[in-house]
């Protein structure tokens, strides 16, 4: 596959493109109709193009940048690069297969998840905030664990959505990670109330913060 073009790649995500799909993807603010299990399909076929994937990207498609995610080489990435790519990242699933698939093996991770933590931009602010969860979870020494939870507790109830969820997933995990820190990340999601109300399928987890670190810790210890 080392000669496929951009152009003959396009032409086989638009065939790929399904009415229906595009319609249900769009309610969750994704424009594309691209099965996902046929677009691993098509990035398995391809393997590592590293150079066809910052071609595919540059197209500015979701569907394109998607499979550019997969196919990428994350550590090629500058720094800056990644920056750029958070900023022009606007649709849900190509921001978060970015900072899951991209950004978290990247050397500029740490970097990045400073920076973009403040940055005024939510939906940057966002992947800092997911890059956090991750150090939360892996790697929580240097953290200042009480500082995030000032600031979720200071800034979370009036965040916008994706910022908020980002938060709040960091909220939930320092409790279920920290037991010395458990009464606190439970009082605060109590009080705030974020996503208590969030609908959940039956043999789910809720997103509510007290919810999900109850449950979480329960199976860690049965």
């Amino acid at each position: 596959m080392t000669g496929t073009t951009v152009a003959e790649v396009m032409a086989e995500l638009a065939a790929l493109d399904d009415p229906r799909a595009r319609a249900v993807n769009e309610k969750h603010g994704d424009d594309h109709g691209v099965n996902l299990g046929k677009l691993r399909a098509v990035a398995k076929r391809l393997k590592t193009r590293h150079d066809l994937a910052r071609e595919l990207w540059a197209t500015g498609d979701t569907a394109a940048r998607l499979l550019a995610l997969l196919v990428c080489r994350p550590k090629a990435f500058e720094r800056d690069e990644l920056d750029a790519m958070a900023r022009e990242a606007r649709t849900p699933k190509v921001h978060d297969w970015l900072i899951n698939y991209v950004v978290k093996k990247s050397p500029h991770a740490e970097d990045l998840r400073v920076a973009w933590s403040a940055d005024p931009d939510p939906v940057v602010a966002s992947g800092g905030w997911a890059l956090t969860t991750e150090r939360v979870a892996k790697e929580p020494e240097g953290l200042d664990l009480a500082g995030l939870l000032d600031v979720v507790e200071a800034e979370m109830a009036g965040a916008p959505p994706r910022l908020q969820w980002a938060m709040n997933h960091c909220l939930a995990q320092i409790g279920i990670e920290h037991a010395g820190h458990r009464v606190r990340a439970v009082a605060i999601g109590e009080r705030l109330g974020v996503l208590k109300d969030y609908p959940t399928p039956p043999n789910c987890t809720s997103p509510f913060a007290p919810t999900w670190i109850a449950e979480m810790v329960r199976r860690r210890e049965s």
